[in-house]
């Protein structure tokens, strides 16, 4: 009799509470592709659930349908069938110029954005004006403003900034004095776009990832000073390409990385300045970077396995100290061409905290333990 009542009860039980298989993780990781888009920005998070996000598409101009077929490529590997949400963090011809040459070529279901353009310019405003509104009628739009969440299942996706503001109150876990905020120095303000970009702290499991769009010096210790409202996360794509006009130590010292990507050009990014930061960041591992950055030369650069894309025209010789940046505006010499195949960085992160990154170039990854 005892025997049945047990038989019993363990029946009841297992139709009550779920068996451990059933209630267990699929095992899926997250995967995000770094996409190369020659020093703009397209960082592609594909979802264990099958939803996807897009963070900004690349260059426009003659550059927009290479751009945009390169983000394609990242989407057909991560087996997504469209983009759920389209996450454009500002203004800048690098980070929304591919948009309606992606559009023509895969389904975009929600467009995200800070709202109007604040810096003045012809091809950002006619593309507001005449062109965007043509791809959201097809979905919808959705003005981001920083403490709002984006619907993904299986992550905890958070903007905090948008627009020039940022969140008020810390995230789950954070909120602790930040010492970095002691040696500050203010930088000239930043009337641009830039200073506008929605920046995302994306959390699947026990990993954490942030990316910031160009969030620029100031805005960024207005964000973490006096108080981290972010906390600390495993992998940061690093702000602004590796410009030094963004990534400040309250910054990046504050979020205590342990694995950088830098979305940077040959010859856009990676400043000495802004690499002393990131080398410098305590508990960093490794920085992994889309090109390797003529301006910081070998002085800053990392070992080739963790530079993705390499010259289609090899150099006479590799510099060891870096190269000025040339000037701004129409005179400025052109970067050395990459056209040909473009690889990725694609990041498989799993629930419990661990990570694996993979550079595409020459299939060298890297496993960082929980």
């Amino acid at each position: 009799m005892h025997h049945h009542r047990l038989l019993l009860l363990g029946l009841l039980i297992g139709l009550v509470v779920p068996p451990i298989a059933a209630r267990a993780q699929t095992g899926k990781p997250l995967n995000i592709y770094v996409v190369d888009v020659e020093g703009g920005n397209a960082t592609l998070f594909a979802a264990p659930s099958g939803q996807s996000v897009l963070i900004d598409t690349g260059n426009g101009g003659p550059a927009a349908v290479r751009d945009a077929e390169r983000i394609v490529a990242a989407v057909k590997d991560a087996g997504v069938p469209q983009i759920d949400h389209l996450i454009t963090t500002h203004w800048h011809g690098d980070h929304f110029g591919g948009m309606a040459e992606l559009a023509r070529r895969i389904p975009i279901k929600d467009f995200i954005d800070h709202g109007g353009n604040v810096q003045p310019q012809e091809g950002a405003d006619d593309f507001l004006k005449n062109v965007y509104p043509t791809l959201y009628a097809k979905g919808t739009r959705t003005l981001a403003k920083p403490g709002d969440k984006i619907a993904i299942e299986g992550l905890d996706w958070r903007i905090v900034s948008a627009g020039g503001t940022h969140i008020e109150t810390p995230l789950p876990g954070a909120g602790k004095p930040n010492p970095y905020c002691e040696t500050y120095q203010a930088q000239e303000p930043d009337p641009s776009e830039n200073a506008q970009s929605v920046g995302s702290v994306v959390t699947f499991g026990q990993f954490r990832v942030v990316h910031l769009g160009d969030l620029t010096w100031n805005k960024e210790f207005a964000l973490m000073c006096p108080k981290n409202p972010i906390g600390t996360v495993d992998v940061f794509i690093v702000s602004h390409h590796g410009q030094a006009i963004s990534n400040s130590p309250q910054l990046v010292y504050a979020l205590h990385p342990r694995v950088m990507v830098m979305n940077n050009g040959t010859r856009k990014g990676g400043q000495p300045e802004a690499m002393r930061v990131l080398h410098t960041s305590p508990g960093l591992e490794d920085l992994w970077q889309l090109h390797f950055s003529l301006l910081s030369g070998q002085e800053y650069t990392v070992p080739g396995m963790f530079i993705a894309n390499t010259f289609d025209e090899p150099l006479t010789a590799m510099p060891i100290a870096g190269v000025p940046a040339p000037a701004p505006g129409s005179g400025a010499p052109p970067p050395p061409a990459h056209n040909g195949t473009a690889y990725w960085i694609k990041i498989s992160a799993r629930d419990d905290g661990s990570f694996t990154v993979t550079n595409a170039r020459n299939s060298f990854s890297k496993t960082y333990a929980k």
